[in-house]
């Protein structure tokens, strides 16, 4: 099954989120690798597709996982967490019916 991690940003969390990203990138590829990823990405700050300084007030991941408990635990084990980036990570199962 499908599940939404939803994660909002602390403010300013621009610098910690670019010392984490290699990591947190390496670990959606593999989700990719395996076929497992619907899409992922990130909230601007601002109305843009590159907000500069402006950075990001969070992201979006939707992804296959055994369980809610199982994609409880990939979102825990987040380098972004680790990094704190984020102050919230929401996990809620996700029904895909477009496209």
């Amino acid at each position: 099954m499908y599940y939404a991690i939803i994660s909002e940003d602390i403010n300013d969390s621009l610098a910690l989120r670019q010392s984490a990203r290699s990591a947190h990138l390496e670990r959606l590829q593999a989700l990719a690798n395996e076929g497992r990823l619907l899409v992922a990405g990130p909230h601007p700050a601002i109305d843009t597709n590159d907000p500069g300084n402006a950075g990001f007030s969070g992201s979006l991941v939707i992804a296959e996982f055994e369980s809610l408990e199982h994609a409880q635990s990939w979102a825990d084990a987040d380098p972004y967490v680790s990094a704190g980036v984020y102050q919230q990570v929401k996990v809620k199962p996700f029904k895909r019916v477009l496209p």
